[in-house]
């Protein structure tokens, strides 16, 4: 079991219970195959380019451990959810 930190920027103009559901997805992932450590609400931040026409994205942080195979499953799920602007997924 390795320890991770994935920070993900979802789209600033999707309401609140849309960005709750995204959350609770990846939560509901993580906890179902390592265990959550941290998790963080960054909140709403400048960004430092434009990404996808956006200036703005809210920022979440999860500190979790688990195996090494469910990295590629949760980027996989970044990638196809459509409010997810970027991601980065690290070993700690």
């Amino acid at each position: 079991m390795n320890n991770y930190e994935t920070i993900f920027l979802m789209k600033d103009d999707i309401t609140e219970e849309q960005r709750n559901t995204v959350i609770e997805k990846i939560r509901e992932y993580l906890t179902k195959n390592g265990k959550i450590s941290v998790e963080e609400n960054l909140g709403k931040k400048k960004l430092a380019y434009k990404v996808r026409e956006y200036e703005y994205a809210y920022y979440y942080l999860i500190q979790f451990v688990g195996k090494a195979d469910i990295i590629s499953e949760l980027e996989r799920k970044y990638r196809i959810n459509e409010n997810i602007l970027k991601f980065i997924t690290i070993r700690r």
